[in-house]
């Protein structure tokens, strides 16, 4: 890339910076994500403790300053799952995009390039997949292939899949007629090379705020799943099975589910509100 080519990436990426830094929402959402993250990566620092070990003794317990958010039925603190939660949830969601992505991109692009009866096969098989609400998909999966966290963020993967597939054929049905495209099938350019040089890079706008908004939707999913008892099983610190194995205790002490639906509504809150600020500031025609 020239030096011209390298001043207008930097001058593009810096007209996405202030865009971002303007949107006071999009930056509260990106705060809670960095929160997160630095909770999930310094959990055993934050609390070296191990958040699954019993304490009957202190079951139940308000918060205090021992236990700024109280503790569980068995006594385990709930702060210390709640960090070590952000973990698992973080891991599911990350797990989940890259299956979305994955299965996904590469579906859509050969979808609306190629046309056809290739086109035909693949949409048919993604309206059956979105006949399914997206958490019914997931659950019916987890039910075939088991509770777990591999088969957790399979199944809400899996759920996202058909997603992904629309998204990426229809951008890629405006883009394949541009005259670029059209230029390079005239040179004789391979068709992988058209699809991953000359059209992926056009729809990575839409992928990237798909993905926010995905995250937030997979860590709800999973603590739907969890809620039900057929997600992340226990003992390990899951939002969803926390809230859970708290509905017998809600009037008594409702400390023990407040905390970790705060934690769940917070994270995906945080991916909508970035994908918000993602969509406004990576679309050309939008200003703040």
């Amino acid at each position: 890339m020239n030096k011209k080519g390298l001043k207008d990436q930097d001058n593009r990426f810096r007209r996405i910076w202030v865009k971002l830094n303007r949107n006071k929402t999009a930056l509260f959402g990106s705060t809670l994500i960095v929160i997160y993250f630095l909770s999930a990566l310094l959990a055993p620092v934050l609390y070296p403790g191990s958040p699954s070990a019993p304490n009957l003794i202190r079951s139940l317990e308000p918060p205090s300053l021992e236990h700024p958010l109280g503790t569980d039925e068995l006594g385990r603190t709930i702060l210390g799952r709640i960090i070590h939660g952000s973990r698992v949830s973080l891991v599911i969601a990350v797990g989940v995009i890259m299956v979305g992505l994955l299965i996904g991109v590469p579906l859509g692009l050969i979808s609306g390039y190629y046309g056809g009866k290739i086109d035909f096969g693949i949409q048919r098989v993604t309206d059956m997949l979105l006949a399914f609400p997206g958490f019914l998909l997931a659950l019916a999966l987890v039910a075939v292939l088991g509770v777990g966290l591999k088969n957790t963020i399979t199944s809400i993967g899996i759920s996202m899949v058909p997603i992904y597939i629309r998204l990426v054929r229809g951008c890629v049905l405006a883009i394949r007629e541009e005259t670029y495209v059209e230029a390079a099938r005239a040179v004789g350019t391979r068709d992988a090379a058209i699809l991953f040089r000359h059209i992926l890079p056009n729809v990575m706008v839409p992928i990237t705020v798909q993905t926010s908004l995905g995250m937030g939707t997979a860590i709800l999913f999973a603590a739907g799943l969890g809620f039900l008892g057929i997600g992340v099983q226990p003992p390990t610190p899951e939002w969803g099975a926390m809230l859970g194995s708290a509905r017998a205790y809600i009037f008594n002490a409702p400390h023990v589910a407040t905390f970790p639906g705060i934690a769940i509504f917070l994270a995906v809150l945080s991916f909508n509100l970035l994908g918000d600020g993602l969509r406004d500031a990576l679309d050309p025609r939008f200003k703040i």
